[in-house]
């Protein structure tokens, strides 16, 4: 039952991120390219769209450090926040320039996927192949820590 209920809550909130990637038009590469613009069009809403997320996840965060279980009973086990990696710089380059040129990051990706949008047909599979790329043993040592 209780796996039952945490596909059924899974389902849920990726269902109301889908929704809300929709209504707030995070799903149109132009209007995140507008974003970038800065020295252009500019156009804030996206923004906006990250302060609205962090305010809502902020507390929950904060609840989620002070409790040992998930409101299912699952574990809760939070990355140390604290750490920066050369493997952690490295990704988040590569997951800015990927998102910058595309104008998609992967929750957009996945929602447009579901209509059949051109560029996330494209998009979603490079996603994929990079987190099997992300998993190959040479590309993992290169970003390793240099042992001392």
């Amino acid at each position: 039952m209780r796996e039952a209920l945490t596909i059924i809550a899974a389902a849920l909130c990726g269902l109301v991120f889908g929704l809300g990637l929709v209504l707030s038009h995070m799903v149109d590469p132009a209007v995140v390219a507008s974003f970038l613009d800065i020295a252009g069009n500019w156009n804030p809403t996206l923004a906006f769209v990250m302060a609205g997320g962090i305010a809502v996840a902020a507390p929950a965060f904060w609840l989620a450090r002070r409790s040992k279980r998930t409101l299912l009973g699952e574990t809760i086990d939070l990355p140390d926040r604290m750490t920066i990696t050369r493997a952690l710089i490295i990704g988040a380059a590569a997951f800015g320039l990927g998102w910058g040129l595309a104008g998609i990051c992967p929750g957009p990706g996945l929602t447009l996927l579901g209509t059949l949008d051109p560029g996330a047909l494209i998009f979603v599979p490079a996603v994929i192949a990079g987190m099997l790329l992300a998993r190959w043993r040479p590309l993992q040592m290169a970003v390793a820590k240099p042992a001392a």
